[in-house]
């Protein structure tokens, strides 16, 4: 008998912006990630405000799921899926942020995928803001610093909450919140919206650390945020009281690099602010105690944090479950001389008891039972959920068109194993879906050589390729695990 309980959600997870393409398609407006350009392990995505001709960006087609929806979900349901969680473009309901009435056709294109998933007996997970602000919101309101966009997001919120009510029960609020703490050119611009004066004016590519950060105004917004994520669940429960809502933190697992008490505070300090502090203010509807210091410390003035009706709305709007990343763990030291590695988002000081993925991320299963233990103990009571967990590489068509990627399977049969363990600890686990179920756009690089999928797509990094679909060996192997209820692993 499984450990894992029955209807268990399992499945895959995806974003609108690294896979649909059809850009302009459909009365779509242009959002964030359409105005960037490729990199690679060793090259750093560019961003530009004004789109360059004759320039590949890798999101404006994608793997073309706009069209090609029914073939994958019909894939994801072969293999079994519970559960499949995509992004609502939010650009291809409201094509300006701000628009009066919503965009028709994009609002029916999400129809059309919620039957078919329903068709192959896949239940919805929907981020609503997975990095995809409307570029016209960041041009003509600086992104969430400017505190009209809480209620166009809410807005946006309850055109998708209404229309898809029978539809689709789990919804997700904002990818990742907590990537402004953590990462100041990606957040700011990915998950905030923000692009200052002088930047908006650039006219050749930058990359995204040249891109000005001015850290009270991400701090604001991303308290702009949270009060936008409160009145969204707020307004969902009202819409239909069964549905769940969710938050979303990129968790970045820390450990001390040694037993020095320094490094011991300094990784308590960095897991504090990286992954507490969000899900605190999502979770509990409060900030922890030791927000307001830190941010004095940055020299703000934190008198944002001290609006008596944005903390009665936080208060109010908690979240029905938890969700978050796992892709590896980081360690921390006070030694400036401490090898180091790259990460999701954020990189530390190299483990020397883990390996590292070809983009040097750390494998690191007994992070994943380590920090499903934390979350239950920090938030007890609150179901959990585990909606990104990958390993990018690069795959090899064989000459036939299999592709054995053991390395894959082998990634996720220690990550699931370590679940395991974590749901026989007493965690409540309800699901599990893994990043990139078919390949798609890195996020952090633009690649498509970075390779998360259990199904292969034809699409290269300079834009070659006819977008076919084919399956991997991990593809059986997934399918295999989903039969079980994740008891067969080999």
């Amino acid at each position: 008998m499984s450990v894992f309980r029955e209807g268990f959600l399992w499945g895959g997870a995806t974003a609108a912006n690294q896979c649909e393409g059809a850009y302009l398609e459909g009365g779509k407006g242009l959002n964030v990630p359409d105005m960037l350009l490729g990199g690679d392990v060793n090259t750093p995505r560019t961003f530009c405000p004004h789109l360059e001709p004759g320039v590949f960006y890798p999101s404006h087609e994608a793997i073309d799921f706009y069209h090609h929806y029914k073939e994958d979900i019909a894939l994801f349901g072969e293999m079994g899926f519970k559960c499949f969680r995509l992004s609502i473009n939010w650009a291809r309901i409201f094509p300006n942020g701000d628009d009066a009435e919503p965009n028709e056709e994009g609002l029916a294109f999400y129809d059309r995928v919620f039957d078919e998933c329903k068709k192959n007996g896949i239940e919805p997970l929907v981020t609503l803001c997975h990095y995809e602000i409307p570029w016209a919101i960041v041009t003509k309101y600086h992104g969430f610093a400017d505190r009209r966009v809480i209620d166009l997001f809410v807005k946006y919120a309850v055109t998708c909450f209404t229309r898809y009510k029978d539809k689709v029960k789990y919804w997700l609020t904002f990818n990742e919140i907590n990537i402004g703490l953590m990462n100041a050119a990606m957040g700011a611009l990915y998950g905030l919206g923000l692009v200052q004066d002088e930047d908006l004016a650039r006219t050749k590519p930058c990359t995204l650390p040249e891109i000005k950060d001015v850290p009270q105004q991400r701090f604001e917004a991303l308290h702009n945020q949270f009060v936008a994520s409160a009145k969204a669940v707020i307004e969902g429960h009202k819409i239909n009281p069964d549905f769940m809502i969710g938050n979303m933190i990129c968790h970045i697992t820390w450990y001390p690099l040694t037993p020095n008490p320094k490094d011991i505070l300094e990784d308590q300090k960095r897991d504090s602010l990286c992954n507490d502090l969000c899900g605190d203010v999502q979770v509990r509807g409060a900030y922890p105690y030791f927000a307001k210091k830190y941010y004095q410390d940055l020299g703000l003035d934190t008198s944002f944090m001290e609006n008596e009706e944005d903390l009665a709305l936080i208060k109010e709007g908690t979240v029905d479950f938890y969700t978050f990343s796992y892709y590896m763990s980081n360690c921390v030291t006070v030694d400036e001389n401490a090898d180091t590695v790259q990460g999701n988002m954020l990189g530390g000081a190299k483990n020397p008891y883990l390996k590292a993925s070809d983009w040097g991320w750390q494998i690191d299963p007994d992070g994943l039972r380590f920090t499903l233990n934390k979350l239950a103990s920090r938030y007890p009571g609150k179901p959990l959920m585990v909606v990104e967990n990958g390993f990018g590489a690069f795959d090899k068509v064989e000459e036939d068109g299999s592709i054995h990627d053991d390395y894959r399977i082998s990634y996720f049969k220690a990550h699931i194993a370590a679940m395991r363990e974590a749901v026989k600890d007493g965690v409540p686990l309800i699901g599990y879906t893994t990043w990139g179920p078919i390949d798609l756009v890195s996020a952090g690089t633009g690649q498509y050589a970075k390779r998360y999928g259990f199904i292969y797509v034809d699409r290269h990094d300079d834009g070659t390729g006819d977008f076919g679909r084919s399956r991997k060996d991990s593809f059986f192997w997934y399918k295999k695990v989903i039969a079980s209820n994740g008891e067969d692993l080999e």
